[in-house]
């Protein structure tokens, strides 16, 4: 029976990691060995930070909310709050989209609100 050289399927191994770590800095992105500990770390990276961008985007919703909201006289709560007790039920990326894109229609729902709390 003849042996079985197994270069074809490391080479395919090592390329297939080599690819992944294109952009890398350094040798990481050129030495195997290297380079599957960086790609391992950036892999653990990613599975964090989809986890962590969401977080990130609702705290801008909420600055974006707040900036908005206190050129109208009130506080980001407040404002909450008020949206909850007038039975608005948008959510807040919508409401900083509002914000950011349609000043006008911002404050017909800022007016609602503070006719609320009133």
């Amino acid at each position: 029976m003849a042996r079985v050289k197994r270069g074809t399927t490391t080479h395919a191994r090592h390329k297939k990691v080599l690819e992944q770590s294109k952009g890398f800095v350094g040798r990481s992105s050129t030495n195997y060995r290297i380079a599957i500990e960086r790609l391992e770390k950036s892999l653990q990276y990613a599975y964090r930070d989809r986890r962590n961008k969401k977080r990130d985007f609702r705290g801008l919703w909420i600055q974006r909310i707040n900036a908005a909201v206190r050129e109208h006289g009130l506080t980001y709560s407040r404002f909450i709050a008020g949206l909850k007790l007038a039975g608005i039920e948008m959510d807040r990326k919508v409401l900083a989209a509002i914000a950011y894109d349609d000043a006008a229609a911002f404050e017909a729902v800022v007016k609602k609100v503070q006719a609320t709390l009133a």
